[in-house]
């Protein structure tokens, strides 16, 4: 695996952020878009980047949210996003508190299996850390193994499952 870093976005960003998306809705696969809040919706970028902005701000953060920060995974070698990543600063909200979780994240489907869901779950607990989360919940569907291997390499520790919409849930918890 290459180094990777995890930054805000922005427009400098727009091409990889656009071809990021595209790549995801042509792998049309269950686990699109975690963590990329409204990227799937949104018809531009800077639509996106305006939405998320909004919510990393509790000032600005709608009542029915909660306030967030969405980061690019940029490979270092070439400047490449690899995937999103977001942390919510709390959980409490009635879905994020039982099966939605602090973090949710995606990885560009040509990249993946190359570790860098990992890393990026790696970095962003260190985010967690600087916002005083002491105790992470993160969420995976019970069919998904890769990222309940990540969850657990990061120190997740498995609480229970829940039925969500007709799939099980698994909650994991990692203590800082």
């Amino acid at each position: 695996m290459n180094t990777i870093t995890l930054i805000k976005p922005t427009m400098d960003y727009e091409q990889d952020i656009w071809a990021f998306r595209q790549e995801i809705l042509d792998a049309n696969d269950g686990s699109k878009f975690a963590g990329c809040g409204n990227l799937e919706s949104c018809k531009t970028v800077q639509e996106w980047i305006d939405t998320i902005e909004t919510l990393s701000s509790k000032e600005r953060c709608p009542a029915d949210r909660v306030p967030s920060n969405t980061y690019l995974a940029v490979r270092e070698k070439d400047n490449k996003i690899v995937g999103v990543i977001d942390l919510r600063h709390h959980i409490n909200h009635p879905i994020l508190g039982t099966w939605g979780g602090h973090i949710g994240y995606s990885v560009r489907p040509s990249e993946r299996r190359k570790g860098y869901a990992s890393e990026m779950l790696k970095q962003n607990l260190i985010n967690c850390k600087n916002l005083n989360i002491e105790k992470v919940l993160i969420t995976c569907d019970e069919t998904n193994l890769a990222s309940q291997k990540i969850i657990t390499s990061n120190g997740g520790a498995y609480e229970n499952s829940l039925e969500v919409d007709g799939n099980i849930v698994n909650r994991y918890w990692i203590a800082l």
